[in-house]
C-alpha cells in the first residue's frame, strides 16, 4: 500500500469507496448515513485540484481509501476518510491520517480536528485510539469554523446520531506555541 495524490479518472472510484464504507452503518440502525449520496464528481476534484484528497492505493495502484482535508482555523480537518471494507483493519486509514499529520506539520498548522460520530465504534472511539480528544462545548479549541462545520452536518441530518468534534495536537506544535519570542 502507498499513499499519493488522487488522480482524476480515479474520483469515481473515490465514490465507490465512500459507498461501501457507509455500509456498515446499516449494522448500527444508521441507514440514512449508509443511503445518503457521496461527494459529487465536481467536489472531488475540486480537492484534487487543491492538492488537498490522497488515496492509499494497492499493489495494483488501485486505490482501496482515500482522505479529503481542509484547513480550518489553523488545523487540518479531516473532511472525509473513507475506506473500502475489503482493506478495512489493516490500518490504511491510519496511514492516510499520518500522512496528513506529516503534511499538515511542514505547512505549520497546529493539530488535526474532524468531527464525527460519537457511539460508533469505528468513529469516535477509533479516532481516540489514534490520538483524537473530544473537544466539549466550552472548549475554546471548539473554534468558529469547527461550529460551523457542526452546524452544516446537523443541517444536512447527520445530528440525529450523537456526533462530537474531535482534535489532535502535531506532534511540537504545542511547545512551539509555548516558546518564547527571541528577543
Amino acid at each position: 500500500m502507498h499513499i499519493r495524490a488522487a488522480a482524476p479518472a480515479e474520483l469515481p472510484l473515490l465514490q465507490d469507496i465512500e459507498r461501501a464504507a457507509g455500509e456498515p452503518f446499516r449494522s448500527v440502525g444508521m441507514a440514512f448515513i449508509a443511503d445518503d449520496e457521496p461527494l459529487p464528481l465536481d467536489v472531488l476534484d475540486a480537492y484534487r485540484r487543491a492538492g488537498r484528497a490522497w488515496v492509499a492505493a494497492d499493489e495494483a495502484d488501485r486505490p482501496v481509501a482515500y482522505l479529503l482535508t481542509d484547513t480550518v482555523d489553523g488545523a487540518a480537518h479531516i473532511e472525509q476518510v473513507s475506506v473500502h471494507p475489503d482493506a478495512a483493519r489493516r490500518g490504511i486509514g491510519r496511514a492516510l491520517i499520518e500522512h496528513l499529520a506529516a503534511e499538515a506539520a511542514e505547512r505549520g498548522l497546529t493539530a488535526l480536528t474532524l468531527t464525527t460520530f460519537a457511539e460508533v465504534p469505528w468513529n469516535a472511539p477509533y479516532y481516540a485510539r489514534l490520538g483524537f480528544r473530544p473537544l466539549a462545548e466550552s472548549d475554546p479549541e471548539l473554534t468558529v469554523g469547527l461550529r460551523a462545520i457542526q452546524r452544516a452536518e446537523a443541517a444536512h441530518g447527520l445530528a440525529t446520531w450523537p456526533r462530537v468534534c474531535m482534535r489532535r495536537e502535531l506532534a511540537g506544535a504545542a511547545a512551539v506555541r509555548r516558546a518564547p519570542a527571541s528577543p
